[in-house]
C-alpha cells in the first residue's frame, strides 16, 4: 500500500502509490482537510494554491 513514511512527533506522514500523501495523527486517525494541507506545506510536500487575479470589475452598460 504506502510506497514511503515519514514519522514526526505528532503524525505520520504516508506516500501512497497514487502519489498523494495521507497524514495519520498520533492518535491513529487520519487527519484531512485545512489540518492536512497546513502539515504538507509546512513539509514543504506541496505547493501553495496558486493566487488568482481579481477579476476587473464590470462596467455598467446603460438600457436602451
Amino acid at each position: 500500500m504506502a510506497k514511503a513514511k515519514a514519522v514526526k512527533k505528532d503524525y505520520e506522514i504516508i506516500k501512497k502509490r497514487s502519489g498523494r500523501y495521507a497524514v495519520k495523527g498520533k492518535n491513529g486517525k487520519y487527519v484531512n482537510g485545512d489540518a492536512k494541507a497546513a502539515i504538507l506545506l509546512a513539509e514543504k510536500l506541496i505547493k501553495p494554491p496558486a493566487k488568482k487575479k481579481a477579476a476587473a470589475p464590470a462596467e455598467d452598460k446603460p438600457a436602451e
